[in-house]
C-alpha cells in the first residue's frame, strides 16, 4: 500500500469513525524506499469490529528502518542541522498536528477504546504541548567548561546518541509517541518508532505529518507489528544506541536482556505502578477531593501506570469517604467511546479483560469486601469492567500487591502516620503517590518518606511537561520522560581537553 499524502487540514472525527466502520483505516512501516508487506486486522475494542489493517512487520522491516536511520544520522541530514533549524521544522510539525487534532483524537478513540472527550480534552492537548515544548527547548541546551589550570581548556559537551528505538504502550498512543520522539528528535537523533500493535493508527499519521513538516524520512522511521516480531528485533539490534520503552515491567526486563545479548545499548524503562493515595485524618473537606481520588483510580479505565489503585485512608475518615465515592461514581458512565458522555470505555482486548475481570473473583476469594460495582456488563463486545471498589484489602491480598491496570480500587484503613507510610511503601513499584493532609509539615514528611518518582500533595497529578516523570524500584530504570531531564537519555557526554 502506498503512503497516503497528508493534507494541511485534518479530517473530522465523524469521517474517521465512518472510515473505521468501513474498515478503511491503515498503519504500516514508514521507511525510505520500503514497500509495505503483509497485514493483520486491527479491531475496535468497543464492538470487536475490524476497523482497518496494520502491517505485520518483522526483523527485516526493523533492519531496513535501522539502516535508514543510521545512514541519515551519519550523513548529518538531521543531526548536523543547527538546533534553531531543527526547532523550526519541529514547530512546523506542531502546526500540522494542531490542524489534525480532531483526526488524531478520533484515531486513538476508535483504536484504543478511549473516550473521545478524554482524547480531545486531555491526550491531544498534552501531545501538542509536548511537541512544542521540546521544539522550543532544542536550541537552549548548553555545555559546560570545567575548571582547569591555565595550561588546558576542558569543554563538556552533550551530543546525540545516534539511533533511538522508541517502543510505545497502547494506553496513551499519541501522547507516549510525543513523550519519546520529541526530545529524541530535538537533539538530533534518528528515531525508529514501534507503536503497540493494538494502537498503531495515530503513530502512522503523526509520522506522516513529521515528514511533511520537513523531518527527513530516515530521521524518523516507523515500524508496526507484534512485539515478538518487531519489538524484540529492535531491542536486539546491534546498530541501535538507545531503546526507550514504556509498558509492563515483565517486558521491560526483556529489553534489559536484549541489551545484554547485543551491544549493551542504553535502556530506559517506564514500567508498572501500584500507586497509593494516602488520606490522613486531617485532610481537607473530603467532598472537595473526592473527584481527584476517583480520577486517580478510574481515569483511562484504570489503564494507567500511575493509577492511584490503592486508597489508604485513616479509619476515622473511611466511612465518609466511601459514602462520597459511591455517590459520585454513577457519573462515571460506561458506553461507546465515541459518545462524548462516556467516561469508561472497554478494556483494550480480550486477554487484558480476562486479566482485569479475574481480579474481581480473586479479591472476593481472598476476603475483600465489595462495596461498589464488581460487574462486567455485556455491552458491545463484552470487554467492560464496571468501576469497582473493594474495602478491607490488606497487604497480603493480590489487589494490594499486583498491578491490575483496570478500574478496580483497593481500600485499606490505617491508624497512624507511620502505618500509612509503611503501607504506601509496601510495594515492588514506586511510580507515583498522592497525599491528602492539611498539615504542611506532615505533607513534607510523607512526600520525602514515600519511595516514588512523582508525589502530588492534595491533588492527583503527574506534573507537567516541565517536570520529569518516572519511578523508583520496578517502576522505572535508566532515565525520565518529560522535563529537560528527558534529553539525558538521548544524549552522550563528551569531554574535549585542549592543551594550551
Amino acid at each position: 500500500m502506498s503512503q497516503a499524502q497528508s493534507t494541511t487540514q485534518g479530517v473530522s472525527k465523524e469521517t474517521i469513525f465512518q472510515r473505521a466502520d468501513n474498515a478503511e483505516l491503515y498503519a504500516g512501516a514508514l521507511i525510505p524506499g520500503y514497500s509495505c508487506g503483509a497485514t493483520f486486522e486491527t479491531q475496535n475494542p468497543y464492538n470487536g469490529q475490524c476497523i482497518g489493517q496494520v502491517e505485520d512487520g518483522n526483523a527485516n522491516t526493523v533492519n531496513k528502518a535501522v539502516e535508514a536511520a543510521r545512514e541519515t544520522f551519519e550523513a548529518g541530514t538531521w543531526a548536523d542541522l543547527a538546533p534553531s533549524e531543527r526547532k523550526e521544522i519541529l514547530l512546523r510539525w506542531h502546526a500540522l498536528l494542531v490542524a489534525h487534532t480532531e483526526e488524531l483524537a478520533a484515531l486513538d478513540c476508535i483504536d484504543g477504546g478511549k473516550p473521545i472527550s478524554e482524547c480531545l480534552e486531555t491526550d491531544l492537548p498534552e501531545t501538542l504541548e509536548t511537541i512544542a515544548w521540546y521544539a522550543e527547548a532544542s536550541d537552549k541546551l548548553f555545555g559546560r567548561i570545567a575548571p582547569t589550570g591555565k595550561d588546558a581548556l576542558a569543554l563538556i559537551e552533550k551530543e546525540a546518541a545516534g539511533v533511538v528505538g522508541a517502543v510505545l504502550p497502547w494506553n496513551f498512543p499519541a501522547l507516549m509517541y510525543a513523550w519519546k520522539v520529541a526530545p529524541a528528535l530535538a537533539v538530533g537523533n534518528s528515531v525508529v518508532v514501534k507503536p503497540a500493535e493494538q494502537t498503531s493508527l495515530s503513530a502512522y499519521k503523526m509520522t506522516q505529518l513529521a515528514h511533511q513538516a520537513g523531518v527527513p524520512e530516515g530521521a524518523l522511521c516507523l515500524v508496526t507489528g507484534m512485539g515478538e516480531s518487531t519489538g524484540q528485533p529492535l531491542g536486539l539490534h546491534a546498530d541501535v544506541d538507545v531503546v526507550s520503552f514504556t509498558g509492563s515491567t515483565d517486558v521491560g526486563r526483556l529489553f534489559l536482556q536484549y541489551s545484554a545479548q547485543s551491544n549493551l545499548k542504553n535502556i530506559v524503562l517506564e514500567c508498572g505502578g501500584k500507586s497509593p493515595q494516602v488520606i490522613f485524618d486531617d485532610a481537607y473537606d473530603l467532598d472537595t477531593i473526592v473527584d481527584d481520588v476517583l480520577s486517580a483510580a478510574f481515569w483511562n479505565m484504570g489503564e494507567n501506570c500511575s493509577c492511584g489503585s490503592r486508597l489508604l485512608v485513616h479509619s476515622s475518615r473511611k466511612t465518609e469517604l466511601l459514602t462520597l465515592l459511591k455517590a459520585r461514581l454513577p457519573e462515571w458512565v460506561m458506553g461507546d467511546p465515541k459518545d462524548p458522555a462516556t467516561k469508561i470505555g472497554p478494556m483494550i482486548e480480550a486477554v487484558h479483560f480476562n486479566k482485569v475481570s479475574g481480579y474481581l473473583a480473586t479479591a472476593k476469594a481472598e476476603g475483600a469486601e465489595l462495596v461498589y460495582g464488581g460487574s462486567t456488563p455485556s455491552m458491545g463486545a463484552g470487554l467492560f469492567v464496571e468501576p469497582t471498589i473493594f474495602d478491607g484489602v490488606n497487604a497480603d491480598m493480590s489487589l494490594f500487591k499486583e498491578e491490575v491496570f483496570g478500574p478496580i480500587l483497593a481500600v485499606t484503613a490505617f491508624e497512624t502516620e507511620e502505618e500509612a507510610l509503611r503501607l504506601a511503601n509496601q510495594s515492588d513499584y514506586g511510580l507515583a503517590a498522592s497525599i491528602y493532609t492539611a498539615d504542611i509539615r506532615r505533607a513534607n514528611r510523607a512526600a520525602k518518606a514515600i519511595r516514588a518518582g512523582n508525589v502530588s500533595i492534595n491533588c492527583f497529578s503527574e506534573g507537567s511537561i516541565a517536570t520529569p516523570f518516572g519511578g523508583y524500584k520496578q517502576s522505572g530504570f535508566g532515565g525520565r520522560d518529560n522535563g529537560l531531564e528527558a534529553f539525558d537519555q538521548y544524549l552522550e557526554t563528551k569531554t574535549l581537553w585542549y592543551a594550551n
